[in-house]
C-alpha cells in the first residue's frame, strides 16, 4: 500500500499531514541523542521536555534554525522516527510534499530533500510556505487575484503575493516566533536580573504575549536562576510589560509587509486593498499583532482559522497535484532519489 505525505518541516514543530485523515502529528522539532555516538534518546514532546535538563552524556537540540537544516543526520534521525509514529512500516510513502521558506537557497533544498529522501521518500516536491499557507486557509491561488499572506512559524516570516498559482513578489524574514522569545529571554534578563530558559520564555510568549498596549491582561510566573545571587528565583511577569521585548519583532515585520506592498504591481494592490491581508502561521496568534500591521497598512488583516495548521494543511491539499507537476509552476519543485 502507498500513501503520499505532507510534511511541515518548522524551526519550532513538525507536523505531518495524510490524506483523509488531516494532521497526524504535530510535535515540537526536536531531538535528543547521546554525546558520544548521535544515537537517539528521544524525539519530538519528550525530547522537548528535556531542553535544558540533560547530563552531559545527553543533548537535546533543534535541528532545523531559520526554517532550514542545520544538521542534516539529526534531521533525517528525527523525521524517520516522527514518521514511524504515525505510519506503519507496511506503508510505501513513495510520495512527499514539504513546506519550505521562500528564500531558500538551493544548498538547503538539497538538504531538505535529503533528509526527507532517507527518511523514506522516493519524490520530495518542495513548496514555498506562503503558497502551503493560502491553500490551507482556504484562499484559491488559482485565480488572475492577489492575495497577500504572510506566514508568521518560529524561524521565519514568510509573506508573498500570490496569483494564477505562482508568486509574483515575496519576502522572507528572520524574525518571528524564536526571536521573540529570545527577547523575552533578554528582557527578563536585563529588568528582572533572572536569567530563563527558552521553554520558559515560550510559555510566557503563549499566555500573555502581546505587542500593543491594552489587548491582553494577566500574569505569568517565569523561575530561573538569580543573576545577582546564582539561586533558583521567580519573578511574575505583566501582561502589560510584553509589547517592550515583543515591539522589535512585530516592527520589523510590520515593515517587511510594507515593504513588500511598495513591490506589488498595481494591480494586484487593488486586490489586495479589496481582500485585505490573511495571517498564518503560529505567530499570528500573537495578540495585538493583527492590529498593529492594519493600522500601518491600512488594510483589513484577517487571522487564518487554525493558522498554525495552515501550511501543512495547504501541502496536503498539493498531494492530488503530485501526478501533474508542470514546469510553469514555480513554487513547486520535484526531486527523486
Amino acid at each position: 500500500m502507498a500513501v503520499d505525505i505532507a510534511i511541515d518541516t518548522g524551526t519550532s514543530l513538525t507536523r505531518i499531514f495524510l490524506p483523509h485523515k488531516g494532521v497526524v502529528l504535530c510535535e515540537p522539532s526536536v531531538i535528543a541523542v547521546r554525546s558520544e555516538d548521535n544515537r537517539m534518546v528521544a524525539v519530538g514532546a519528550e525530547a522537548y521536555e528535556m531542553l535544558g535538563r540533560t547530563p552531559p552524556t545527553i543533548r537535546a537540540v533543534y535541528p532545523l534554525k531559520g526554517g532550514v537544516i542545520s544538521d542534516c543526520d539529526l534531521a533525517e534521525t528525527m523525521l524517520s522516527a516522527m514518521l514511524g509514529k504515525v505510519v506503519s512500516p507496511k506503508i510505501r510513502m513513495p510520495r512527499a510534499a514539504v513546506c519550505v521558506p521562500t528564500a531558500i537557497t538551493d544548498v538547503e533544498k538539497r538538504a531538505v530533500v535529503s533528509a526527507v529522501i532517507h527518511a523514506g521518500m522516493r519524490q520530495v516536491c518542495l513548496i514555498e510556505s506562503p503558497v502551503a499557507a493560502a491553500m490551507g486557509a482556504g484562499l484559491d491561488i488559482r485565480e488572475s487575484h492577489g492575495s497577500l499572506v504572510v506566514d508568521i512559524g518560529g524561524g521565519t516570516t514568510d509573506m508573498a503575493v500570490i496569483s494564477l498559482n505562482g508568486i509574483a513578489v515575496s519576502r522572507s524574514l528572520q524574525q518571528a516566533g524564536d526571536a521573540m522569545d529570545e527577547a523575552i529571554i533578554k528582557y527578563v534578563r536585563r529588568k528582572h536580573d533572572l536569567l530563563i530558559g527558552r521553554r520558559t520564555a515560550e510559555n510566557a510568549k503563549k499566555q500573555i504575549g502581546c505587542v500593543t498596549e491594552g489587548v491582553r491582561s494577566g500574569t505569568f510566573c517565569v523561575k530561573g536562576s538569580s543573576l545577582s545571587t546564582g539561586l533558583p528565583d521567580s519573578v511574575v511577569l505583566k501582561a502589560e510589560e510584553m509589547p517592550e521585548p515583543l515591539a522589535e519583532t512585530a516592527l520589523t515585520i510590520v515593515s517587511g509587509i510594507c515593504e513588500l506592498l511598495e513591490e506589488t504591481p498595481p494591480e494586484l494592490i487593488g486586490d489586495i486593498y479589496t481582500d485585505g491581508i490573511m495571517l498564518t502561521g503560529g505567530g499570528a496568534l500573537v495578540a495585538g499583532l493583527d492590529k498593529l500591521i492594519s493600522d500601518a497598512t491600512d488594510l483589513r488583516v484577517h487571522i487564518a482559522e487554525s493558522p498554525s495548521a495552515c501550511a501543512v494543511c495547504g501541502c496536503g491539499q498539493s498531494l492530488s497535484y503530485l501526478n501533474r507537476l508542470e514546469t510553469s509552476r514555480p513554487q513547486i519543485h520535484p526531486f527523486k532519489n
